[in-house]
């Protein structure tokens, strides 16, 4: 059965069960407080280092090595954003965040349009991530749900967006993101399914790769599922709209 797996839109929901609270000035005193103290309890100093150094093992890595109980620790190999191939980033961008180059971190267009499609069909059909928030939740945070978790990953998503390139976090991204089942990073994504380099990736691949980032535990790119080729057709279709590193 081929089922659409998209993260909650976490971000629309807190948004919205908590601003008629904020109106509050007491609850507004507190909620400042509580961001203060969030916002000194994320990283700093290492997210403007992610311009110019690569990550080793980001929060994600660490909790599937604790939840295998350590039996195996994920492997990474990093590669330059410039090795590979351009149609996996336009494939990325098509179906994962296609204002990635016009907005701030959240795109809040997006968010509203998640919020209305979820709440009138009664499920999550859309999901609200940006790239720049999946890559904070990636390489700091883990997959748990909550307002707390949350809140620092705006906080930190934020910060990246102000401190760090967006061909940065484009190229962090597509090194720490989860590809399978101790598959981490786009070097280990392509040789494990399809035995090339990223650079020589085809077309085809750099769609089916891109079409189970969702949900990379269930699917594989180089299977035809019904959920991988539809996906990955929706991105074949996309990616000539999206422009890479467009210039101001």
């Amino acid at each position: 059965m081929d089922v659409t797996q998209f993260p909650e839109n976490e971000v629309a929901a807190l948004f919205a069960k908590s601003l008629p609270k904020i109106k509050n000035r007491k609850t507004q005193s507190l909620f400042l407080y509580l961001l203060f103290l969030i916002y000194f309890s994320i990283p700093s100093f290492s997210i403007p280092l992610l311009e110019y150094n690569h990550f080793r093992v980001t929060s994600l890595m660490e909790q599937r090595a604790l939840e295998h109980g350590l039996i195996f620790y994920p492997k990474q190999s990093w590669v330059d954003i410039n090795d590979v191939n351009p149609n996996l980033l336009k494939a990325i961008l098509s179906l994962e965040d296609d204002a990635f180059f016009m907005h701030k971190g959240i795109d809040w267009k997006q968010l509203n349009t998640s919020l209305r499609e979820n709440k009138r069909r009664g499920r999550i059909m859309r999901g609200g991530s940006t790239i720049t928030m999946q890559l904070a939740k990636n390489l700091y945070l883990t997959t748990g749900r909550n307002v707390l978790r949350k809140a620092k990953e705006i906080l930190i998503t934020f910060r990246m967006e102000k401190e760090i390139s967006k061909k940065a976090i484009l190229e962090n991204y597509i090194n720490a993101i989860e590809w399978g089942d101790g598959i981490f990073g786009i070097k280990e994504a392509a040789e494990t399914y399809f035995k090339k380099e990223p650079s020589s990736l085809t077309v085809s691949q750099c769609t089916r790769l891109a079409a189970v980032i969702p949900s990379p535990l269930e699917h594989k790119p180089n299977t035809n599922s019904l959920y991988v080729l539809r996906r990955a057709g929706i991105a074949a279709a996309r990616m000539s709209d999206v422009v890479l590193f467009p210039k101001n």
